[in-house]
């Protein structure tokens, strides 16, 4: 029974929320249902890299000759790059490192408890490290789609060689086209992704199996010793050839961000059983045509299939990179929500586009900046080879930092011991930076994109995060303790009127400016006053028994605490609705919603930030979604209180 009445003093709903991994995490039945929906949300990325991984070895840039050596040393080399960064590193490693079942880096991030000890400087570098990383990942994304369609689209050239004129002209439409449906949502074509990609690593399987047969010479690659004599033998160009073979694993970190939707047991099974399986047929399958025909290495994905098979495999291609794409740009919708809620960039306008499914969403300004930048990329790079420069250096970057990250929650949250750890470390560590040092030599190739992209989002979340800390600390010395200020009412009693007022609050101990301001504009009091506190806890989702936390006070005061993880999007009102359960009896249609709005105004001096990083935040600052929005409370009944603040 929900009490009549809580005393003041009454704590109700106090639960706590811990970080570290979800109970039974990975225990997850592998159904065919869920089987198919992993294929299409999770292996989309990695499953579409054969159409010009290896093309990019012999025809790239910096391509080699298709010789027979250099193609078993190749292939040797994609072999064990898919063996130890994708099976070893994150099926076996990377994948145990989940907060609450969500991996990916913002989760890494969350575990290592970002904003604690931050006065030694080791802490901070490592942070810094981290948000780098996450911020060079959204260069990765904006290069998934143009350069996974184009690659598809290329393949038109191949049938028809007259197709080439259309090539680009085909590539922009779809990808526009794909943008202009992101407002409907995935909900209604996402039952189709997973038997589509089930086709697609058959087909591509298959065609790989026939040319092997042909050429099972072509198996020996699996032997480490040709990739060793194939360095030996090319030298600098050997080692510049890593950034092409890098191209094969692209999609390992977005299987590991895709965690908190199925689990790790799915993800791996269907990884050993099927995905790795159908690539490695395949790319034996090119390496075995080069062999027979070294002049098909302009595009030995395409030249795999037999003439009449050639236009159907096309489609299905463009079908699968779709796919891919769609994955990367919901990809990104999440990544800026966990963003935000972890406090690293405005609050910008969040559309749930599934009544069902939570985290189906849709980021209009995110929206429009992918398909700009995919729009300028396709004419920029002309092709989807040179697009493959500016790729790899970006998911290289992400994955290098995952690495660091992951040594530090297993040290912090694993039990790892030392020395176990830090083998994690020395060996994954070395193989992620050999292939970035390989990577960075293509900086003037295209690979400054993602380097440019990552430093500007860096600039941003940093400047954020350090902009809302003088913010904070600048209203906090405006602010009274609560006990101070209850006491203060108690003794003028000011007029009380019918109703709930509720103030939006970060504080927990103090009372915020606005109802300070408002009790001496107006003269008069809501009955009931409640000081509002939604925070964002350091973990994907909190459960509804573990969201809400009352306290009340003397003069009609109550504090209400609403917790959300950071994939979670906040609805103040119906979480009060809920709060009747517990005690406090609100009508929603008696509240008014009093909400501080901050008109930042840059420093003339450096108080904390250089002067250009204070103009950046009081630019953010003017064009972010208001509290009302972010959470969701009904616009008539909501009063914005403005102060001026000067950092």
């Amino acid at each position: 029974m929900p009490e009549e009445h809580l005393p003041p003093g009454t704590v109700a709903g106090r639960r706590p929320v811990s970080l570290g991994p979800a109970a039974g995490a990975g225990r997850e039945p592998l159904s065919p249902a869920v089987g198919l929906a992993v294929l299409g949300v999770v292996y989309g990325d990695i499953g579409t890299s054969p159409i010009y991984a290896l093309r990019q070895s012999f025809h790239g840039i910096d391509a080699l000759a298709p010789s027979p050596a250099n193609v078993l040393g190749v292939l040797s080399l994609i072999f064990w790059s898919l063996v130890v960064i994708v099976s070893l590193k994150y099926m076996t490693f990377v994948l145990r490192a989940n907060n609450r079942g969500e991996g990916g880096i913002f989760a890494l991030i969350a575990l290592i408890d970002p904003w604690r000890n931050l006065e030694r400087r080791s802490r901070r570098l490592l942070i810094l490290f981290g948000l780098f990383g996450a911020s060079v990942l959204y260069g990765g994304i904006m290069i998934t789609p143009p350069i996974s369609i184009l690659s598809a689209v290329e393949g038109l050239k191949v049938a028809t060689p007259a197709f080439a004129p259309y090539v680009i002209p085909v590539t922009l439409v779809i990808l526009i086209a794909l943008f202009l449906l992101q407002s409907r949502g995935t909900a209604r074509v996402g039952a189709l992704f997973g038997p589509v990609i089930v086709v697609w690593f058959t087909v591509i399987g298959a065609l790989g199996l026939y040319a092997i047969v042909r050429e099972p010479q072509v198996l020996a690659a699996v032997y480490p010793g040709y990739a060793v004599r194939f360095f030996a033998e090319n030298g600098w160009a050997g080692y510049i050839t890593l950034a092409a073979v890098f191209l094969v694993v692209t999609g390992g970190e977005a299987m590991y961000a895709d965690l908190g939707h199925f689990g790790h047991r799915p993800i791996r099974v269907l990884w050993f059983a099927f995905v790795l399986p159908a690539l490695l047929l395949n790319y034996f399958g090119q390496g075995a045509l080069l062999l027979a025909d070294p002049a098909a290495s302009h595009h030995p994905f395409f030249a795999l299939a037999p003439s009449w098979a050639q236009y159907p495999l096309v489609l299905l291609a463009t079908a699968a990179t779709i796919i891919a794409s769609q994955a990367a740009i919901t990809g990104a919708f999440s990544l800026t929500s966990q963003a935000v809620h972890l406090r690293l960039l405005p609050p910008v306008r969040v559309l749930q586009t599934s009544h069902e499914t939570r985290g189906q969403i849709y980021v209009p300004a995110v929206n429009w900046m992918l398909m700009i930048a995919a729009v300028a990329l396709v004419l920029g790079f002309q092709s989807s080879s040179r697009l493959a420069s500016a790729y790899g250096i970006a998911v290289n970057g992400t994955m290098a930092v995952t690495t660091v990250l992951a040594y530090h929650v297993a040290r912090q949250h694993g039990g790892w011991g030392p020395w176990r750890a830090l083998v994690f470390l020395v060996v994954f560590g070395l193989v992620d930076y050999a292939y970035l040092g390989a990577n960075l030599v293509e900086l003037l190739h295209g690979g400054w994109f993602p380097i440019l992209v990552g430093v500007g989002v860096f600039t941003v979340l940093s400047t954020w995060r350090r902009g809302s800390e003088l913010v904070g600390a600048w209203l906090k010395k405006q602010a009274d303790p609560l006990p101070t200020l209850i006491g203060e009412i108690a003794s003028t009693k000011p007029a009380r009127v019918p109703g709930t007022a509720v103030f939006v609050t970060p504080w927990l101990e103090e009372a915020p400016p606005t109802l300070k301001h408002h009790l001496r504009r107006n003269r008069a009091l809501h009955e009931r006053v409640v000081l509002l506190n939604v925070l964002t806890e350091e973990v994907p989702k909190v459960p509804p028994d573990e969201r809400i936390e009352i306290e009340s006070f003397d003069q009609g005061f109550y504090r209400v605490i609403l917790r959300y993880g950071f994939m979670q999007q906040p609805n103040v009102p119906s979480e009060l609705a809920r709060c009747r359960e517990m005690g406090l009896d609100i009508d929603l249609q008696d509240v008014t919603y009093y909400i501080g709005y901050q008109s930042v105004l840059p420093a003339d001096k450096a108080h904390g930030m250089a002067p250009w990083r204070d103009r950046l935040f009081a630019f953010m600052a003017r064009n972010t979604t208001s509290a009302a929005t972010l959470y969701q409370l009904p616009s008539e009944r909501v009063v914005e209180m403005g102060f001026q603040v000067r950092i």
